[in-house]
């Protein structure tokens, strides 16, 4: 048994059945075991933005890590912005990335790159793999992907320790326990809720998974405490039977409105929250000032164990309080097809127990306010602000839930990072309606020049943020990758073109012409 061989039955050991690959000459035997040890899904992905994408995706919905193949440095450098969304989520991810031969490293040959410090540039872990040691290796880069609730492994896997002798296969150990709230933070979190201030409990992760939302609801008692995410959160239980917790807006100006009365804000697996980006005349963080900062929990430890001991402290009913229902929505009244007619028709049609994954950017913004009250689903979205997530998200969460709808929102300028995504849905057959907001421009970006105080940009500043002249055609570059399409410019076209692909399995994408 090779080291490949020990290394592909040491991820089956542990429980990794899925590969998401884009593998070169040096990963040629880490293919070749592939074949002689059954067990293991391999996906292709015509470029590793697409790999590393859907493999957050796939942690996200599936709640363990995929393994990934890159080739050599340039690979991995290729799926970094994927794994620094990925990371902003906490997915767990293994990458493994095959290095030239040991020997071969002294050599300036081209494909030549210093890999262990790609590596640390996105990475919580990461080791070149040994000979007769590369199982114990692959065990512990395992263990470090699932620990503190998600984290990005690399195990680098030279070519000669790939085709050396292995050592016995084993599987990963647990991880070690999540980190639990101290006792001092929750004295003073139970404190200011119990004086009177007005209250923020700002959560992510776990917290507004369908567990934490359980346990926030335990909290709608307390007149003097409000409920918000994060503005990017790895996935939410949104819709019908979920308790609607509010997101801090994008927009500063709307982020400070949210948060202007709050006089003490508690973080339970979220960060202080900060802009997007600086601002001239802005401010960088959204609390107002003097508002009291109360760290209850850092990102990655137990939410769901600080939030029942919070609610325990307070006193709060054990029963979870009934979340009242927002209103189911409704077909639009108007045909015109625009950003918030298009989410509120996909809102009412939603298949139940669907999987949403935005990354529409700017039109998007309504998507909540019309699917508080729709079917049940999980939403997931862009975390790091790296564009280029929403395809391969949307792959690699229909890999991880065979039997769900998934549907995906992506803007015309970001769906063109990665949209060989759209191949390897076709290859695999994987149950995804894309949505492609055609508004011919990063529209994002008109609003950012305004944001930073240009009123009048001129026609250079236009032609970097629009995309016309030529106008992109997405239904010919998705019939061009295998996956039927249509396209749309009216609420009623748009509905018909929705339930039909709703009605087939497989793959299908609709270009909505917005104005």
């Amino acid at each position: 048994m090779n080291g490949a061989e020990s290394l592909v039955r040491t991820l089956l050991a542990s429980e990794i059945d899925i590969c998401f690959a884009n593998p070169g000459t040096s990963e040629m035997h880490f293919v070749a075991a592939l074949d002689r040890v059954p067990g293991m899904r391999c996906v292709l992905g015509l470029f590793e933005g697409v790999v590393t994408g859907a493999a957050d995706g796939y942690g996200r919905m599936a709640g363990k890590p995929a393994s990934t193949l890159l080739h050599l440095g340039p690979g991995l450098a290729n799926g970094i912005a994927n794994l620094h969304n990925a990371r902003k989520a906490r997915t767990p991810i293994l990458n493994i990335v095959g290095e030239h031969a040991s020997d071969h490293l002294q050599h300036e040959s081209p494909l030549r790159s210093d890999l262990p410090a790609t590596a640390a540039l996105i990475s919580d872990w990461h080791r070149v793999g040994g000979r007769r040691t590369i199982a114990r290796d692959t065990a512990e880069a395992v263990t470090a992907a699932r620990s503190h609730d998600g984290q990005i492994a690399t195990l680098i896997l030279p070519a000669d320790t790939a085709w050396a002798p292995g050592d016995e296969p084993r599987a990963a150990r647990p991880p070690a326990a999540l980190q639990r709230a101290e006792a001092g933070a929750m004295a003073r979190a139970v404190q200011a809720l119990r004086s009177g201030k007005r209250v923020g409990l700002l959560v992510s992760g776990p917290a507004v998974e369908a567990d934490g939302l359980r346990l926030l609801s335990r909290f709608g008692g307390l007149a003097n405490l409000r409920l918000f995410a994060q503005q990017s959160n790895r996935r939410f239980a949104r819709g019908r039977g979920h308790l609607v917790v509010p997101r801090i807006p994008f927009n500063v100006d709307q982020a400070v409105q949210m948060l202007r009365d709050i006089e003490a804000l508690v973080l339970v697996g979220s960060h202080p929250p900060a802009a997007f980006f600086g601002y001239p005349d802005k401010p960088r963080l959204l609390m107002p000032p003097g508002c009291e900062l109360i760290p209850l929990l850092a990102p990655g430890g137990d939410a769901l164990h600080t939030l029942a001991w919070l609610a325990d402290e307070l006193g709060c009913p054990a029963r979870h309080r009934p979340a009242a229902e927002a209103p189911a929505p409704e077909m639009p009244a108007s045909n015109r097809l625009d950003p918030d007619t298009i989410m509120q028709a996909m809102a009412t049609l939603l298949p139940e127990n669907a999987v949403v994954v935005d990354e529409s950017v700017s039109s998007g913004r309504s998507l909540f306010k019309f699917t508080d009250g729709a079917a049940p689903h999980d939403y997931l979205q862009i975390t790091g602000g790296a564009i280029g997530s929403g395809l391969p998200m949307a792959t690699g969460a229909a890999v991880a839930c065979p039997g769900r709808k998934v549907v995906c929102f992506e803007g015309d300028g970001s769906g063109m990072y990665t949209l060989q995504a759209l191949w390897t849905q076709a290859r695999e057959q994987l149950d995804v309606v894309t949505i492609i907001l055609a508004n011919r421009s990063y529209r994002i970006l008109h609003g950012e020049l305004k944001g930073v105080g240009i009123d009048n940009p001129g026609e250079q500043a236009h032609r970097m943020l629009d995309l016309e002249r030529p106008t992109l055609d997405w239904v010919s570059l998705a019939r061009g990758h295998g996956v039927p399409a249509v396209s749309v410019d009216t609420v009623g076209g748009f509905a018909r073109a929705f339930r039909n692909a709703c009605a087939q399995e497989g793959p299908s994408l609709i270009e909505a012409l917005l104005p």
